[in-house]
């Protein structure tokens, strides 16, 4: 029987599934949203996006609302047309009700709201934020009833939640991101690799990137002054360590320019004498600045930016020198290999043959392999490309050995003393 009640109940049931498709799109919305757009509008002023932003602060409340909010429209929307069906059909309205509901709730408060939620996430995330707010509120203690049940059936099964925590951490949100843009074309190999590299600074160490003392070029103390001269005007380097005595005691830094200038106001002021004369090296030479190989790189570079220096020795635990780092390391860990006039283009760590093979410096670190590459060899229990092979092998390899491993292979072409100086790599 159509009568007042049949319109009041179907009025109802209409405005539920109003309130249902609020809830889920609204749910869809502040989930989809990326929180960096929504702290640029509220920048410029948006209110709602500002608001937004704090709902989405504490994820597990706001979820925890609409779901029970949803939950509740849908059961009592469900329940009205259950008792309107059977009112009208008797016995059979219950199974015509569930039909109905089931296309109603699904078509206009699922589908419809979240097809235009995830279409506009921050746009709609900034119109439902304020009335999303009331309702966080006003259901906040039952909400927390209900976490708290949650996470002491989960304690039971040894669940433990972490209340601080984010279901993901902003640095893989955007790693992903980068991943999957590259992917889809849409992001440079470049672009993705200086992102990706400044972003791992934080977890990398200056022992990773330094070069090794066994590479480092030095000078005596104790040489003539002209030798030094000599020495400094024949590296490639502007920086270079000085040591007396034995290798690993380094007393100071010296800079071609600071050594040039200082050979330069000598020369003008002298006469036919030798302007070497009484000349120390070691009064422009400056004071060594030593790092530990465990500091960060992003801590690091600070460092560097604080002390005006881009220089600096790197030495482990018990004080003993292991390699030096300069800025230009640290950079290139994002940029790439930078190089100039004075880098020897033979001597670029990696190399690749018509027939498809890699040649390979020892001594390159296997992420910058990975990044040139775009392989993916593991680096948790090695640095370079030589100590994973050494890592894998278990022994050191002699020269001509072949490994296979991680879908490569891997022949030793040059080895020094214990030291894998060169490899061959080619896809198995």
């Amino acid at each position: 029987m159509i009568d007042a009640a049949f319109w009041i109940i179907s009025g109802s049931i209409f405005f539920l599934l109003i309130l249902s498709g609020f809830f889920s799109g609204s749910e869809t919305a502040l989930t989809a949203s990326s929180r960096g757009q929504l702290k640029s509008r509220a920048e410029k002023g948006d209110k709602g996006a500002d608001k937004a932003l704090t709902l989405t602060e504490d994820s597990e409340r706001l979820i925890g609302s609409i779901l029970l909010g949803n939950n509740l429209v849908n059961i009592l929307a469900t329940s009205l047309a259950t008792a309107m069906f059977t009112r009208l059909f008797g016995e059979s309205g219950v199974a015509l009700a569930t039909l109905v509901m089931t296309l109603l709730v699904l078509i206009f408060a699922e589908v419809l709201p979240k097809t235009y939620a995830i279409s506009n996430a921050e746009t709609a995330a900034a119109r439902v934020a304020r009335p999303i707010g009331v309702i966080v509120t006003l259901l906040s203690p039952i909400v927390a009833a209900v976490r708290a049940i949650v996470r002491a059936v989960l304690a039971l099964f040894g669940v433990k939640i972490d209340p601080d925590s984010h279901i993901m951490a902003v640095r893989d949100e955007i790693a992903g991101a980068l991943q999957l843009g590259h992917s889809e074309g849409v992001v440079e190999k470049e672009d993705r690799d200086r992102i990706l590299g400044a972003l791992d600074l934080a977890d990398r160490t200056v022992e990773e990137i330094m070069l090794h003392r066994s590479e480092i070029e030095v000078i005596d103390a104790d040489l003539p002054p002209q030798d030094i001269l000599e020495l400094c005007l024949n590296s490639n380097h502007t920086r270079l360590p000085i040591y007396r005595g034995e290798q690993e005691n380094i007393i100071g830094v010296l800079h071609a320019k600071d050594l040039l200038r200082a050979v330069y106001a000598r020369f003008a002021g002298a006469e036919n004498e030798d302007v070497f004369k009484g000349f120390d090296p070691m009064q422009v030479a400056m004071e060594p600045y030593f790092v530990p190989e465990t500091t960060p790189l992003d801590e690091q570079m600070r460092q560097f930016l604080r002390r005006s220096t881009h220089f600096a020795l790197v030495v482990d635990e018990y004080g003993a020198l292991q390699g030096l780092l300069t800025l230009e390391d640290i950079l290139e860990e994002i940029v790439g290999e930078i190089t100039d006039e004075f880098d020897i283009d033979e001597d670029h760590p990696l190399r690749r043959t018509e027939a498809g093979d890699v040649i390979v410096d020892g001594a390159m670190t296997i992420r910058d392999l990975n990044r040139a590459m775009d392989w993916s060899l593991p680096d948790e229990e090695a640095v370079t490309v030589a100590g994973l092979v050494i890592h894998e092998a278990q022994t050191i390899p002699t020269r001509g050995q072949v490994f296979s491993f991680h879908n490569r292979r891997f022949e030793v072409l040059e080895r020094k003393a214990n030291r894998i100086t060169r490899l061959k790599i080619r896809a198995v």
